[in-house]
Order: C-alpha cells, then structure tokens, then sequence
C-alpha cells in the first residue's frame, strides 16, 4: 500500500514537472508584442499590387495628421507587391518603386510609427513576387536591418514545395527573426488551414488568420466575422485571432455595414488594421475608425475575445467583458429592414438593474432593468457599454 502510494506521488510529481516544463516553453516563446491586438494600416486592399515609397510615406504623413496615431494605430504595413530581384549573394532587395528600404524604414519610424512587411514561406508571394523559401536567415537579417517591426508571412505557394510541414515552415521563419535579436511581430496568413489557432503560438506567431479573404462584400464580412464565435480561448495578449483587414473607407459596403464590422472587430479583440488610401478616405469612414470609445473595446487590457450569448434568425448578441468589470455588447441585424434586437442582462453576465451607453452615439442611455432593447438597421449594429 505504501509502495503504491509513493508510486502515486512520484507520478504527481512528474505530471507537474512537464506541465511547469510545458508552461516554461510556451512562455519563452513569446516575443512580448502584441500585448493588445495590433493597429495600423496595411496596403492590400486599397492598392493590390500597385504600390510605392511615395504611396506609403503619405500614408504614414496622413496617419499622424488624421490623429489615427494618437489613438493606437501605429503600424504601416507594405503588402505583397515591393520586393524585386535577389543579388548574387542571394540578398533581397525592394523592386523599382521602393530604391531604398532601409530609408523608408527610417522616415517610418522618424513619425513614431512602425515598419511592416510581408513575405511567403513559399517561393513566390501571391502577386509572383519572390518569397522566403530557402532564404528565411538572410530575408530575416535583412528585414532587421531595415527596421522592420511587423511581418506578415502568407503561405501562397509554400503548398508547392512544402506537403504536411505547414508548422515547421512557419517555425523556421519565427526562429529566424529571433536569432536577429530584433523585435518583430509575427502575422500568419495562411487563411484559418489546418486550425492554425491550435497551433500559431508555438510557432511564434503573434497573430493569424482564421479564414481567407474578405473579397469586399459584407456577405463574406458577415460570414467569416460570425463564424468566430468559439475561438476566444485561443485567444489573449501576445496571441490573437485575426479575421482580416477592416475594409472601412473602400466604398465597398455601407456605412452601416461598416460599424458592423468595425463593432464586431473591437468586440473580438481582433488587429485593427485598415486599407483605405487615408489620404482620400470620407470623413464619415474616418470617423468610424476613429472613434475613441469604440477603440477602447478592442484595446481593452483584460484582452479577452467577446462570443456570442444569443441568436434569433438573423438577429445576434455578443458580449465581451472589459477590465474593470462592465461589458462591451454588440446587439447585430443580419436581416433585412429594421429590427429590434434584446440583450437579456443575465445572459452578459449583469446583475438585474445597469446603466447603458450607446458607443457609436457617445451618449448615455439611462438605467434599464432586466434587459435592453434597440432598433438595429439592416446589416447595423448597436454597440453599448453595460455596467
């Protein structure tokens, strides 16, 4: 009896040393950015393939001015469509449209603002430009030379020349970035395959996609945006799940629409990152980006991804709670024409009787007992703040 005994506690005794090993490894892993889900602007959706210096210093002059940057976006993210040819030492290098990385890097960062970038695993990006693949160590020690503080990584046509190794591949690119001794963060775009959100820390990755393309339409905002409900424990600071970019100023969907997306981003602790050229962008599309108390949800230092707590038809209610101990609630119209949409306080987690505020309006709303109702247009959104 004793012998089992002690069996028993030597086996309680190893169960913790690998779980405290495991914990130990996981957090060595992290690089400490990201500890809010990343902002900033990237240049993919508003511009493909079709960019230049000149494009990304304007962006970067404007994103200072518009008081963007004030407000957390901090990133300037080049898309596919900036590298050119490798020399004979195998060095990367910007194509005709970017002379010189290393001083666009450094007029970035003279505006307080970070440098990002993008690649492939693969041999080529998705636009044919040239990808990583066989070059991780020097792409990487070159990034860093440039000052590069962000790089998007997407799989493009790794799927050629890699078959089962899709963590290893993305592995070998975060090993490298650390060997530079600069801090860079890692996005994974590799579209939601192989439930990347299982997996991407491990790796290194700061944040990944969890489905392909938005492709401009609310259809496929609503869908992807929808279908994250479940993934929030995967989810925190230094790790976050990324739906794609915000497509708020593209005039691609209503204004509408737009908060829609804008909420439910927040309301996931998801990146805020935008594509529209802020230098033509509407003041109406600005203002929804920039709008402080919407922000503040997605910024929120507690850094938990909301969920969903109801579903009637079209009509859906998402909560996420906020440091101090209020919640952020979006109340959702999927549906056609105008709807009333009830959030039933026990299901957010509030006791009987709070106070709401509407956050897109800025404006308190009164006390209300039991629940709160609102009209929500077609494909609109009432975010409020309970407490």
């Amino acid at each position: 009896m004793k012998q089992s005994s002690g069996r028993g506690i030597l086996r309680l005794c190893l169960v913790f040393i690998v779980l405290f090993s495991s914990s130990a490894i996981l957090r060595a892993q992290g690089n400490g950015l990201a500890q809010k889900p990343p902002m900033g602007w990237n240049s993919w959706y508003g511009n493909y393939m079709q960019v230049t210096d000149a494009m990304i210093r304007a962006q970067a002059d404007t994103m200072v001015n518009n008081g963007m940057k004030a407000l957390g976006y901090e990133y300037v993210n080049i898309d596919d469509g900036w590298a050119g040819e490798r020399d004979a030492q195998g060095v990367i290098h910007g194509d005709k449209n970017f002379p010189n990385m290393k001083a666009l890097g450094e007029y970035i960062h003279s505006k307080g603002l970070k440098f990002g970038l993008y690649s492939s695993p693969g041999p080529l990006t998705c636009g044919h430009r040239q990808g990583s693949y066989g070059h991780e160590e020097l792409d990487a020690q070159t990034y860093a030379a440039w000052g590069v503080d962000f790089l998007k990584y997407d799989w493009c046509s790794a799927g050629r020349v890699y078959k089962s190794e899709m963590q290893a591949a993305y592995k070998k690119m975060a090993d490298a970035l650390k060997r530079t001794g600069r801090p860079i963060l890692y996005s994974l775009c590799q579209y939601g395959l192989q439930k990347v959100w299982t997996w991407a820390p491990s790796v290194g990755g700061n944040m990944w996609r969890t489905a392909g393309d938005l492709d401009y339409k609310y259809d496929r905002v609503s869908l992807v945006g929808f279908q994250q409900d479940g993934l929030e424990r995967f989810a925190g600071p230094g790790h976050w799940n990324d739906p794609d970019m915000l497509l708020v100023g593209l005039k691609k969907i209503n204004e509408d629409e737009n908060r829609t997306q804008m909420s439910l981003w927040c309301l996931l602790a998801a990146p805020l990152l935008m594509s529209a050229d802020l230098t033509t962008i509407s003041p109406a599309s600005l203002a929804i980006m920039t709008n402080p108390e919407v922000i503040a949800v997605d910024q929120d230092p507690a850094g938990i991804q909301g969920h969903r707590v109801s579903e009637e038809g079209p009509l859906e209610v998402w909560v996420k709670p906020l440091a101090g101990g209020s919640k952020a609630v979006g109340l959702f119209n999927r549906g056609e024409g105008v709807n009333p949409v009830t959030v039933k306080f026990k299901d957010v987690g509030v006791k009987k009787t709070a106070t709401v505020r509407d956050l897109w309006a800025a404006k308190d709303l009164g006390t209300f007992t039991g629940t709160f109702t609102a009209d929500v247009p077609r494909h609109g959104v009432v975010l409020v703040k309970i407490k």
